[in-house]
């Protein structure tokens, strides 16, 4: 496959000649464990991306949400977030166990910051830390136990620009993709229909979030 790009950067310097250096404020707000300020974070936290990677340098970003709280401190440098039910792709387990750096990112809706988090990551089944995990009677099969290593808060340039928290700026209903459409036309077989894959999503989302 040819290459539409012709002006690759190859160096630190060349990106700080165009972008510069941080500011003292940001060079000096990351800290190594998580402090009251952190943990209040984490607790209103329903929503949170985990980035991980193989041992071959394959990335993948994975959502996991839940209610605020969801999310376990044990102490100032250890975490735990349940693996509820998904689609058993394990894509995120897989990258843990070849490479087990992981980043994370965590986000309180109507907040335009957010909370970041990166360390080292463990696939963990500790029952008498999962047991504190349970949601609607139902105790996670799994967790992933982090080491924090780093944290600190990331601007909110992103979600300024993109308003994603004023719903004047959503699409309309009518116009947002649909996702059975697409699905459909992925897995490219006759067997799925787009109304067998709609009703497959409905029934997964009612019997299965937990």
């Amino acid at each position: 496959m040819q290459n539409p790009f012709k002006e690759i950067l190859s160096s630190e310097d060349e990106i700080r000649d165009l972008i510069g250096y941080p500011s003292e404020i940001v060079k000096r707000k990351a800290i190594q464990h998580l402090d009251a300020h952190c943990r209040n974070f984490i607790s209103m936290s329903p929503l949170l991306f985990i980035s991980t990677g193989d041992d071959q340098g394959f990335c993948d970003v994975s959502p996991r949400g839940d209610a605020p709280g969801s999310v376990l401190v044990i102490d100032e440098h250890h975490l735990v977030i349940p693996e509820r039910p998904g689609n058993r792709r394990i894509d995120a387990l897989r990258n843990i166990l070849l490479n087990p750096r992981i980043g994370i990112i965590f986000i309180i809706p109507g907040l335009e910051e957010t909370l970041r988090i990166n360390g080292k990551a463990f696939v963990i089944k500790d029952e008498n830390i999962l047991e504190q995990m349970k949601s609607r009677d139902k105790q996670p099969l799994l967790g992933i136990g982090v080491e924090v290593e780093e944290c600190f808060i990331h601007c909110a340039k992103a979600f300024k620009r993109s308003k994603v928290w004023d719903n004047q700026s959503w699409a309309m209903d009518d116009a947002l993709p649909s996702i059975s459409a697409i699905l459909k036309d992925h897995v490219n077989s006759s067997e799925y229909t787009e109304e067998v894959i709609r009703k497959g999503l409905e029934e997964s989302y009612e019997k299965r979030l937990y």
